[in-house]
């Protein structure tokens, strides 16, 4: 792996003054490798992050994936990441202008991630930085406490999709009632006038300099703001994050709980383990908005890479290659999800409603077909509608506000059944709806969507943990169940308890009884559809895991 050569770094500046001049907008710092085709199938987060901490499941992934290249050798498009500079990863062999294309979308894919809001919290520190530290730290423990580091890892693991992401997303920088981000708030309220007392002239020069900011660039300029300011006063974020720590009510989330009380990792002999939790948890954190904005954010990448790519005039004489190439990644399948191309027409789409003003209520009042045919106000304000969207949206808000009839008509969308053949005796797949609201809601299935489990504070004691599983008619999946409240038992310290939804299995006796628990009958993916689609009754249910046994009783 090295660095591209100035020729291909040419045609990558390029490519940024090109994005820029079209609306884009990131830092002009970027790094960009060149790798073999085979070395990037094999690349794995703790290599495309050198600095990231090392785990025995990230190995495991690169084996798998290199048995998986020796079968099935393939061209993988591209990876970034979003560190500060952004690092992105291409293959060793790609001709010029596959490189324009490449880059475009690459660049579209970092202009997301330092402006959409749901990163906002990976925007103010480096996190190539940060696990450097965090990776020095495990290998110190390694050295010190042996296997009972790895088992540490791999219990947080197990519960770091439930980390509170929105929670910490709103408490790290929302806005205020004022309209003002917390840390404005703090800096100028108490910073300020604590740190400097008196200083009357001071405190107005930052308030000048803030407008001053916020009035050259009204979407960075507060992130411009404190740059300086961290240069003048290096403890600004350590203090501003002790505030919002004794401000702000203890974390829902479980980690961050096992962190704080957990009566295990509080002796003295344990504490060491908090330190693990946390690097496991902030990491964790660093790549949820990625889970939440897969669509959105390849879309908005595929998106400008075509509308780049056909203006620009280093690729004269590749059209043909580059249809090649665009089509396997964005064309729509008949079955299942593309979210390169679901979300790169959804763009497209969102463009053409704010071009013709149909994004209004007054276009979406009228019901004659004809009449929304015609309707074109001409207002032209599609390029910045899909700027906005860009900037304020994830997966589920882009799907479920975008998703209409008139989408879904226009790109001939359909959703698929399965059904057995009796004739020739295999599955078939058909049309089973062509209705907007069901393609919605496939698409809004196939999001992720970790289970909702919080801490029952009224029932936890010290030696005993309580959790509650908010039920959204999914249940948890029994294969994870037993290790990972082994995991939770080893982090506090003693007995925990789970309550959650199951479904009703007729005959069930309501005594407690061991795990492993039977298949539900009727319920699943190897069931037809029918079976499937039969009303399901649901009853709630507890969880016991007490010394590395866990057992079952209705609540």
């Amino acid at each position: 792996m090295e660095l591209i050569d100035q020729h291909t770094k040419a045609i990558m500046e390029g490519c940024k003054e090109r994005a820029r001049d079209a609306g884009l907008q990131f830092e002009d710092e970027t790094l960009e490798y060149i790798v073999t085709n085979r070395d990037l199938i094999e690349l794995s987060p703790k290599l495309m992050i050198p600095t990231l901490y090392d785990y025995w499941v990230h190995d495991v992934e690169v084996l798998r994936e290199r048995g998986k290249y020796e079968l099935y050798p393939s061209n993988p498009y591209e990876t970034v990441i979003n560190t500060r500079p952004a690092m992105s990863f291409y293959n060793d062999n790609n001709p010029d202008w596959l490189n324009v294309m490449i880059f475009y979308h690459v660049l579209a894919h970092i202009d997301f991630f330092q402006n959409n809001i749901y990163f906002k919290h990976t925007w103010n520190y480096d996190f190539a930085g940060q696990a450097l530290s965090d990776k020095r730290l495990i290998a110190r423990l390694r050295s010190e406490k042996g296997r009972w580091v790895d088992y540490t890892i791999e219990f947080a693991r197990g519960i770091d999709n439930i980390t509170g992401f929105y929670r910490e997303l709103a408490r790290s920088d929302a806005p205020a009632g004022d309209g003002l981000s917390d840390r404005i708030n703090y800096y100028f309220d108490i910073f300020l006038q604590n740190r400097e007392k008196g200083e009357q002239a001071l405190y107005l020069k930052e308030i000048q300099r803030y407008n001053q900011c916020m009035a050259q660039d009204p979407d960075h300029g507060e992130k411009a703001f404190f740059a300086d300011v961290g240069r003048t006063y290096p403890e600004f974020e350590a203090l501003f994050e002790k505030y919002l720590d004794e401000r702000t009510p203890a974390p829902a989330d479980l980690l961050a709980y096992l962190i704080d009380h957990s009566p295990e990792l509080a002796r003295e002999d344990s504490k060491w383990m908090k330190s693990v939790l946390q690097v496991v948890r902030n990491t964790s954190l660093f790549f949820q908005p990625q889970i939440r904005t897969k669509i959105i954010n390849e879309g908005w990448s595929s998106y400008w890479h075509e509308t780049l790519f056909l203006n620009d005039d280093r690729i004269a004489g590749h059209e043909v290659d580059f249809a090649r190439v665009n089509a396997k990644v964005s064309s729509l399948p008949r079955v299942g999800l593309n979210p390169y191309a679901l979300g790169m027409r959804l763009f497209q789409y969102i463009e053409e409603l704010g071009d013709k003003g149909r994004h209004t209520m007054a276009f979406r009042r009228i019901n004659d077909i004809l009449q929304r045919d015609k309707y074109d106000m001409a207002t032209g304000n599609g390029r910045s509608l899909i700027f906005d969207v860009r900037r304020q949206m994830n997966d589920f808000l882009l799907l479920y506000h975008f998703i209409d009839q008139d989408f879904v008509n226009k790109n001939k969308l359909f959703v698929t059944g399965k059904r057995i053949n009796a004739q020739k005796g295999v599955w078939e797949y058909y049309v089973k709806s062509r209705s907007a609201d069901q393609y919605r809601q496939m698409a809004l299935d196939s999001l992720y969507h970790p289970p909702h489990i919080t801490v029952n504070h009224d029932k936890t004691l010290p030696e005993r943990l309580y959790l509650t599983h908010t039920f959204e008619h999914k249940p948890l999946v029994k294969d994870f169940i037993e290790n990972t409240m082994m995991g939770i038992e080893f982090l506090w310290g003693g007995t925990v308890e789970l309550e959650t939804s199951e479904p009703v299995v007729s005959g069930q006796e309501e005594e407690a009884y061991a795990y492993p628990l039977m298949p539900m009958p009727g319920i699943g993916p190897l069931m037809g559809e029918e079976a499937q689609e039969k009303e399901v009754h649901w009853e709630r249910v507890i969880y016991t895991m007490k010394d590395r046994t866990l057992t079952r009783r209705l609540k």
